[in-house]
């Protein structure tokens, strides 16, 4: 893999650890402004709307430009962002930081994603879009608990400081080692990109995304709670186990993209069913210490192996006019799905069978996923035979 990949690779890391470390960070931040710990949160809801809006936002905005620069005005504006969140005097200002901040995140890994698959050859860009992810994996095993051990220890300001510093770091690191690459010939049309985003298999490859990611996160949001009431583990044993959690992130993503570069639908096919699998057999792996740690680490494992796929996929859909914009399109089709995650395990717990049934709830919208997904393939195939307009000549009396 070329040394431009990891430079992409830095910028990820930074980007995973701002997004991630706040919530280690809630009861620090609630304390210091004098908000509750509902409010507190919503600083992670408000930077994954961001992220959603960002991205098209940010994408259309920058077509026209070398994505060489694109990626360096985006790890700008990330630096610029968290020393805003430094500095921030009050909730409303930290969270004004926390938006601008994550209009960086979106359009960061699209372009980046386009930018990575087209430094390797055509069979390697699954591992190429992977090897980018690796960064966002990595932030969550070492970034956000050193992140978060800073943010206890010196305060939380200082946790924000040390990720402008990263992102000081990356593009630093971007602006020696990316190469230069223009903007693509048909760059600009933000009314062409449009009519590529509206294709049918695009928006059924973002359905399928995000339906895979509510079930990451319908369980991911709620982890530490499934740890301690179902399975009975301390307080205290949970971030060692996120760690475990955090080296299936890293397994999973690479495998992912290796699986991808020889077949791509079935990738995306199986790994969601593998998601859908895990889900399911956890409801019955939490009563059980070592199941249960067991099934952490397959999470992680199954749900970054559907990463590279899925962003593969969906811009194999938008190929040509669009392919960013689709790019940055799913991205932000990930943090929706995280975004609708946390609110149906928030219902099923309130509203619905309990806490115990998180994971098999959660298994529901991968399985629909990979239903989707199935969808999408048999209209591509009659699509594609409806084009097949057969001859006949009549024969000559």
């Amino acid at each position: 893999m070329p040394i431009a990949l990891y430079a992409l690779t830095a910028g990820a890391f930074g980007i995973g650890v701002t997004e991630f470390v706040i919530m280690g960070l809630l009861l620090n931040v609630g304390a210091d402004f004098g908000v509750s710990i509902a409010a507190a949160g919503l600083l992670i809801s408000g930077y994954a709307l961001g992220v959603v809006v960002g991205a098209p936002l940010m994408t259309t905005a920058t077509a026209r430009w070398p994505r060489k620069t694109v990626l360096l005005v985006l790890m700008a504006i990330f630096t610029i962002g968290n020393a805003a969140c430094a500095l921030a005097p009050s909730y409303a200002a930290l969270m004004a930081a926390r938006v601008l901040t994550s209009f960086a995140h979106g359009t960061f890994f699209g372009v980046g994603s386009v930018v990575a698959t087209g430094l390797v050859p055509r069979e390697r860009r699954a591992s190429a879009i992977a090897v980018m992810f690796t960064g966002l994996t990595v932030a969550n095993i070492l970034g956000v608990p050193f992140g978060t051990w800073l943010g206890q220890h010196f305060g939380w300001r200082a946790s924000f400081w040390a990720v402008t510093a990263i992102g000081a770091l990356a593009f630093v690191v971007i602006a020696g080692f990316v190469p230069k690459i223009a903007a693509p010939k048909d760059a600009g049309d933000w009314r062409a990109d449009l009519r590529a985003l509206a294709r049918r298999p695009v928006l059924l490859g973002l359905l399928t995304t995000v339906l895979g990611w509510v079930g990451v996160f319908g369980v991911f949001t709620y982890i530490a709670p499934l740890l301690t009431e179902v399975t009975g583990f301390a307080e205290g044993a949970v971030s060692p186990i996120l760690l475990i959690f955090g080296g299936g992130l890293v397994v999973g993503n690479l495998l992912g993209g290796k699986f991808a570069d020889r077949r791509v639908v079935p990738t995306v096919l199986g790994s969601l069913l593998a998601l859908a699998v895990v889900l399911g057999l956890m409801t019955f792996a939490l009563h059980s210490h070592w199941l249960a740690i067991v099934f952490v680490a397959l999470l992680g494992a199954a749900a970054f192996a559907t990463v590279a796929p899925l962003q593969l996929w969906v811009m194999e859909k938008a190929s040509g006019a669009g392919e960013s914009l689709a790019s940055s399109f799913n991205i932000a089709a990930f943090n929706l799905g995280n975004a609708i995650g946390a609110w149906l395990g928030g219902f099923v717990i309130e509203h619905g069978p309990g806490l115990t049934a998180v994971p098999w709830v959660a298994a529901l919208a991968p399985l629909a996923g990979v239903g989707v997904a199935l969808l999408s393939l048999r209209l591509d195939r009659r699509d594609a035979k409806s084009l097949v307009t057969p001859t006949c000549e009549t024969p000559a009396l």
